[in-house]
């Protein structure tokens, strides 16, 4: 019989609250012992690893960021002698310095045990054939869907990204069951299915993605296209061990995040104040366990929400919000605060239209210019009158619920360009003007 229902912990909201203060308590002891950084940090704030009594005095410690990474580049955040760091991984930093973070071996054990609650969580067994279409190397995505996959049980197929040819054999030769990308890379995949006509070879019934903000119209697009029964959006970055720390549910109200092994915040980003359960703030990660690299309070800039009460399928692992996009990804037009995901949001409610956008920003003798350019739906007729009202209508909308201005071209569908990994949806060339 396949096995299930291993990895997630039935834990009690006091059993949780222990298990958090413990780890909060520790976690300072160890920064401040093994890494001058922080221990200049908590001593500048006049905290010292004692002062931890209760989980409200988490309010205490300083704030942590990416560029606190970067200036302790190579090895940020190292609280271990190195001779027991067993692998690092890295990621793109803002400043051109790639964030480093290290690992033990048991590091990389809570990883695989926290990855492997992922696939529990959406339902797969040790029968399914787990395709695995994300980077390798130096990026923590193919290690840790790998390392979560021979965790659990399944059978992992490591093809990495892109080589649609590959990708499309592994799927009709090896059945694969479930698909493990990008939302970009999975709408890709379902539109050279249709193209092929493969649908009825495929076996997927289950997709895990990540790594890229995405809508509902995308989602709905990659499920119909690949025969999907769910498909679940899963969250991580490298400096909390990588992907696999919360995953959505088959309810799909919010995603649980294992909040035994980190502490989650959201945050005002311009205040640094905490915001109410169900306001939009900044995700801020403090870590119970990470033994080579601990944070404490990194800003993530993440943005999101914290889903109060339970939820319907009865893990009583806390939930936060899709990602709604990062607080450093926002834009300043005409003086007004702009996310792509609201421009997005806007679209979503035009039956008519794609799930693919792209929004360009210029400027022109000093004043700037806004055009968004949205696909129409597959198999929408050709009509040059209905494209210019369709276009007029949804300007007006971004124009009455966001506040600005711009010019919206409907385009046929396929006409954006595709990627296998975050596709990019804002093109500003107003500095280069």
């Amino acid at each position: 019989m396949p096995e299930t229902a291993r990895f997630i912990p039935t834990l009690s909201a006091d059993e949780l609250a222990h298990i958090q203060l413990e780890g909060l308590k520790w976690t300072v002891a160890h920064a401040y012992a093994g890494n001058p950084f922080y221990r200049a940090r908590l001593d500048e704030k006049g905290v010292a690893p004692g002062d931890i009594k209760s989980l409200s005095d988490i309010t205490r410690l300083p704030f942590t960021t990416a560029y606190d990474l970067q200036a302790g580049y190579p090895l940020p955040l190292l609280s271990v002698p190195e001779e027991q760091v067993v692998r690092i991984h890295g990621s793109s930093g803002t400043t051109g310095k790639r964030k480093i973070l290290s690992y033990t071996r048991k590091d990389i054990d809570d990883w695989a045990n926290m990855f492997a609650r992922c696939y529990e969580m959406a339902g797969l067994t040790t029968l399914d054939r787990v395709q695995i279409c994300v980077g390798y190397g130096l990026w923590t995505a193919g290690a840790g869907f790998q390392l979560g996959c021979e965790r659990f049980g399944a059978m992992a197929l490591p093809v990495g990204p892109g080589m649609l040819d590959i990708q499309l054999q592994m799927l009709t030769d090896l059945g694969s069951t479930c698909l493990c990308s990008t939302a970009s890379m999975a709408l890709l995949l379902g539109e050279e299915v249709e193209k092929q006509n493969l649908r009825g070879r495929l076996k997927l019934k289950r997709s895990i993605f990540g790594a890229e903000a995405h809508t509902k119209k995308m989602r709905q697009r990659f499920e119909e296209a690949l025969g999907l029964e769910h498909s679940f959006d899963i969250s991580g970055m490298t400096e909390i061990y990588g992907p696999g720390a919360g995953i959505e549910c088959e309810a799909h109200q919010g995603i649980h995040y294992w909040a035994d092994m980190y502490i989650l915040e959201v945050v005002d980003p311009e205040t640094l104040l905490p915001v109410a359960p169900g306001e939009l703030g900044e995700m801020v990660i403090t870590s119970l366990r990470k033994e080579a690299s601990p944070l404490i309070r990194y800003r993530t800039r993440d943005m999101t929400r914290l889903i109060p009460g339970a939820c319907p399928c009865g893990c009583a692992m806390p939930r936060h919000e899709r990602i709604q996009g990062r607080s450093d990804d926002m834009i300043i037009f005409r003086g007004v605060n702009i996310y792509p995901g609201q421009v997005a949001s806007v679209l979503e409610k035009h039956a008519e239209l794609n799930s693919e956008y792209q929004i360009e920003l210029s400027r022109v003798d000093g004043l700037d210019h806004m055009v968004v350019r949205v696909e129409k739906r597959p198999g929408a007729a050709a009509d040059a009158d209905r494209d210019a009202g369709l276009a007029a209508a949804v300007a007006d909308d971004i124009r009455s619920q966001i506040l600005v201005r711009s010019r919206v071209e409907v385009l046929e569908p396929g006409a954006l360009p595709r990627s296998f990994a975050k596709t990019k949806r804002v093109i500003d060339t107003r500095d280069k003007d």
